[in-house]
C-alpha cells in the first residue's frame, strides 16, 4: 500500500475536511480508501507539500497541432487566426511526431490522466498507445457545403476506423473515438445529419460560440464569418440566415441522444444556456480561457455558465493557441478574471467535471474505492503527476 497526505486534500468534488485522513492507494495505483493517520506509522505516510487531488482532465486539446508552437501571434481574433493555423498546419511527420511527443509528456507530468484529442489525421495513432492516459479521439468533420456532406464524411471515417481499431492499450488506460462537427459554421445541416446517425448515442464535441461572427452569421448572414467564405471561395448561397444564435440553429439537427461537449462557448448568452435544458441528452460545457484570451482577448460570462446547472469542465485547445497545455494554468487564468470563483469549484471542473465530460467518471475524477484517479500535487502554484 501507498499513503499519501498534504496540508490540503481535494477529491474531485470538494476538500477533505478531516485533516487526520490520508489517502491509501495499492500497487495497482487504485484507490482504497482514506485512512486515519493515527493507525500508521510516520515513515509509512508520503507527506507533500501543498494540495493534493485527482488527476486533471483535459477534455479539449488539439495534440496534433503541436508543431505550430509560437507560429501564430495573439489577438488575430478567431477569423485571421483560423486562416494562419491552416497556412501552418504543413509540417514534416517527423517535425509533427516530435511535437507532439514532447506536448503529451508535458501534459501528463503537470498533471493530466485523460485528454479529449481532437483529430484531422492519424498522426496520434500509435502514439496514444504510448501515452499513460486515457484518450477520447474525437474526429473532426468539416464541409458547409450541403451537396459534399457525403464526400466529406468518407475521410473521417477511415480515420475513425484507424483509431477504433485499437481496441485497448497496454497499460490499461481507455482509448475511444466518434466522428463530432468541427463548428456550426464549418458543417452544414446535411453533414450534421449524417453525423448524428453514424454512431448513435456517441459522445460529440463541438466548438461553439467562440466569437461574435459566429452568431452574427447566423442571425443575418453577415459579418467577418461571410467574408471569410469569400476569401475560401465557399459558396454559401444556399445558407439561410435563422434569426437565432448558431447554438439554437443547429442542435435540433442533432436528433439522437448524444452526450455533447460544447467548447469555447464564448459568446454564450443566457438565453442559449436556457435552451440547453431542452435537449435530449447530457450537456458539458468546456472553457479554454487561456486560449480565447490569446485569439480575442475575450472570455465566456463563467458566472453564467455555473448558474445554469451543466456540468462544466476544462480544456487547453492548442499550442497554436496557448503557450502550454497545462490545466492548472487554466485554473489559473480563470483566478486572475473570476477571483470570487472559489479554488474548490475550479478543482472540480478539473478532476471531476472533465471526467463526466468524457464518460470517464466511473474510474477517474474523484478519490473513491475502486477508482485509479491519478493524483497531482499542486505546490506554489506548479502542478505535478505523482501517479
Amino acid at each position: 500500500m501507498k499513503y499519501y497526505s498534504a496540508a490540503h486534500i481535494h477529491d474531485g468534488r470538494d476538500w477533505v475536511a478531516d485533516p487526520e485522513l490520508v489517502l491509501a492507494f495499492d500497487e495497482d495505483n487504485i484507490f482504497t480508501g482514506y485512512v486515519s493517520r493515527s493507525g500508521l506509522e510516520p515513515d509509512q505516510v508520503q507527506e507533500l507539500d501543498g494540495i493534493l487531488c485527482p488527476g486533471f482532465v483535459n477534455a479539449h486539446c488539439h495534440l496534433e497541432l503541436s508543431h505550430t508552437k509560437g507560429m501564430i501571434p495573439e489577438h488575430t481574433g478567431l477569423v485571421t487566426f483560423l486562416g494562419k493555423v491552416v497556412f501552418n498546419r504543413a509540417a514534416d511527420e517527423q517535425s509533427k511526431l516530435h511535437a507532439i511527443e514532447i506536448a503529451m509528456a508535458a501534459l501528463e507530468a503537470s498533471g493530466c490522466i485523460a485528454v479529449g484529442d481532437i483529430a484531422n489525421t492519424e498522426d496520434l495513432l500509435h502514439l496514444r498507445l504510448q501515452g499513460n492516459m486515457h484518450v477520447h479521439t474525437f474526429v473532426e468533420t468539416m464541409g458547409f457545403i450541403p451537396q459534399t456532406a457525403t464526400q466529406r464524411m468518407a475521410f473521417p471515417e477511415q480515420v475513425h476506423r484507424s483509431y477504433a481499431a485499437q481496441t485497448s492499450h497496454p497499460k490499461g488506460y481507455v482509448l475511444r473515438q466518434s466522428i463530432v462537427p468541427h463548428a456550426p459554421y464549418s458543417v452544414s445541416d446535411k453533414l450534421f445529419e449524417l453525423i448524428d446517425d453514424f454512431e448513435p448515442g456517441s459522445l460529440l464535441s463541438i466548438h461553439n460560440e467562440e466569437t461574435p461572427a459566429e452568431n452574427q452569421y447566423f442571425i443575418e448572414k453577415t459579418g467577418e464569418m461571410k467574408e471569410l467564405y469569400k476569401t475560401l471561395n465557399i459558396d454559401d448561397t444556399y445558407f439561410q440566415p435563422s434569426g437565432k444564435t448558431s447554438l439554437q440553429t443547429y442542435l435540433p439537427y442533432i436528433k439522437q441522444p448524444h452526450d455533447l461537449l460544447l467548447v469555447h462557448n464564448t459568446c454564450i448568452t443566457n438565453e442559449d444556456l436556457a435552451y440547453l435544458d431542452q435537449y435530449n441528452g447530457n450537456v458539458s460545457l468546456c472553457l479554454c480561457p487561456n486560449a480565447n484570451w490569446y485569439i480575442e482577448r475575450a472570455l465566456p460570462d463563467i458566472p453564467a455558465m455555473m448558474a445554469s446547472g451543466h456540468n462544466i469542465c476544462l480544456g487547453t485547445d492548442s499550442l497554436a493557441s496557448n503557450h502550454d497545455l497545462n490545466i492548472y494554468g487554466e485554473i489559473q487564468k480563470i483566478k486572475e478574471h473570476y477571483p470570487q470563483i472559489a479554488l474548490s469549484e475550479l478543482l472540480s471542473w478539473a478532476t471531476m467535471g472533465g471526467a463526466r465530460a468524457l464518460q470517464l467518471d466511473h474510474i477517474i475524477g474523484s478519490f473513491e474505492p475502486g477508482k485509479r484517479p491519478g493524483l497531482v500535487q499542486i505546490h506554489e502554484e506548479v502542478s505535478k503527476r505523482i501517479m
